[in-house]
Parts: C-alpha cells; structure tokens; sequence
C-alpha cells in the first residue's frame, strides 16, 4: 500500500492510500479519486516528502491498518445490505419513507452521490470496495 498526500483543483489538501502508483494512476484517470472535502474528481498528488520506515515500522503499522479495514469491512457486510449499483435509488427511498430504513451498501456515481448529499440524504464513501463488487 502508498499513501499519497493529494489536492482538488479546488485547492483542498488530503491523503488517500492506494496498492500502488498505478492503481491511484488507473482510478484517478475514471475519476474514481475524489476530494474528501468537495467531492472533485480533479485530484493530483501533492508534493510529499520522502519516508523511510525501520523494519519494525514496515510490518506492524501495516499490519494493524490492514485488520482494521478487515474488521470495517466485516461489519459493515454482516450488518447491512448490499444493494449494488442501485444504493442511490434506495437511499432515496428509505429517506423519503417509500422503502423501510435499513443499514445499506453499494455503489454510486459520483454524481449521484453528490446530488444525495445535496438533498440532505447522508451517505459516506467506504474506505474499500465490497466483497461483492471486488469479485
């Protein structure tokens, strides 16, 4: 995993962590790399200065970081629904009263997720990609 330090061509600063460079390179060229502040898809890397971690750093931290996405993951998928590409069109149901409130997960453009936002409907991005839509 690389940890990139990233602006919006807004001028917001924010990190995100990717497996490698070409990984940040083949979703940031989708528009998949989003502003965690305003939501641009317009994000570069920001200049970062170099890190060298010991041996210990190398394995613990990432370790631990690793289990608790694990463990994100794992409760987030034992305690809601995944409903797929279809998550905007229910988040909007349940929030208007035409679908019954529950705990859901899927996937939704970043335009459709702006618009929720918008309409005073909460949602959050997930720190990873579901089981289902991973495989």
């Amino acid at each position: 995993m690389i940890r990139y330090d990233l602006r919006c061509d807004k001028g917001h600063d924010f990190d995100g962590w990717f497996r490698d460079s070409a990984g940040f390179d083949a979703l940031n060229r989708v528009g998949q790399v989003t502003c965690t502040h305003c939501g641009s898809s317009k994000v570069e890397k920001a200049l970062m200065a170099p890190r060298v971690a010991s041996a210990g750093e190398l394995t613990s931290p990432r370790d631990e970081r690793e289990k608790a996405l694990e463990a994100l993951r794992k409760q987030v998928e034992e305690n809601s629904d995944y409903v797929g590409m279809s998550f905007a069109a229910e988040a909007r149901a349940m929030h208007e009263g035409r679908s019954p409130e529950r705990a859901i997960h899927g996937e939704a453009k970043l335009e459709e997720a702006r618009q929720l936002l918008e309409d005073g409907i909460p949602v959050a991005p997930l720190p990873f990609r579901t089981r289902q839509r991973a495989n």
